[in-house]
């Protein structure tokens, strides 16, 4: 039973990797700045988290914020940190990365492949601002690698569903589709009556208060519609829950 469903959590921190874990998760998708999509995370963060926990971890290669059409400095800075975290013994990466034409950039992706070593390689939402899924899936299966990871090429994986499915069957068990973006306890009970899909990922993200206690609100470091005094963590009961229901269904 347990491994009949793959519960993929994705974290920014310690703390949050200590809940998904706590919470029952299989797996961690690690990236920094979850508030932005997910960037690549720092080689650190990833060692500490390895000092408290065995649990398997796929890391972010995302150099920046953004669209997935590298310029050759950005492809060689994501060599690089294949390199970095293979050596670290990293269980996968996550990486995605497209032409202008919004075609998979089938070269750059299969070379990521032969630098993984015995990494697995999973390509990311960029699947879902591609121009033609089903010739990405085939290219996909192509190169070999390990999963696809997709709301259906909708904002939230719900809306996605169909398109989701369909993946899944056509994929014929060579590639994991895994269902992500929006996915919560609600959902996930959805995608279990109406697809065969195997594999979930999810934050569970709650926003915590910050523990500052002098505050000047006059200052915004970034993104003015994101407050320096919200602090987002995994929620390890959601997690929990869902696990449950996996276990259960």
């Amino acid at each position: 039973m347990e491994n009949k469903f793959t519960l993929e959590c994705c974290v920014d921190s310690v703390e949050s990797a200590i809940n998904a874990s706590n919470g029952g998760a299989n797996r961690l998708e690690l990236c920094a700045n979850l508030s932005i999509g997910g960037t690549s995370p720092s080689i650190f963060l990833f060692k500490e988290i390895r000092k408290i926990s065995s649990i398997p971890m796929h890391v972010l290669l995302r150099p920046r914020f953004g669209d997935f059409l590298y310029t050759d400095y950005e492809k060689n800075i994501i060599k690089c940190e294949v390199e970095l975290f293979r050596d670290a013994g990293a269980e996968g990466i996550v990486i995605g990365a497209l032409k202008k034409d919004g075609e998979l950039d089938y070269d750059f992706m299969k070379e990521i492949k032969e630098i993984s070593g015995d990494m697995n390689v999973v390509l990311h939402r960029a699947f879902d601002v591609c121009r033609d899924p089903f010739e990405v899936l085939n290219q996909s299966i192509e190169i070999g690698l390990h999963t696809i990871l997709t709301s259906g090429q909708q904002n939230n994986c719900l809306k996605g569903m169909e398109l989701i499915s369909k993946l899944h069957e056509k994929s014929q068990s060579k590639i994991s589709i895994m269902a992500g973006s929006g996915m919560n306890s609600n959902i996930i009970k959805e995608f279990l009556l109406k697809t065969k899909i195997k594999a979930f990922h999810m934050s569970a993200k709650q926003v915590l208060n910050s523990k500052m206690e002098f505050r000047n609100e006059n200052v915004n470091m970034g993104i003015p519609s994101l407050s320096e005094y919200e602090i987002w963590r995994t929620n390890e009961e959601e997690i929990r829950k869902v696990k449950d229901i996996l276990n259960n269904f």
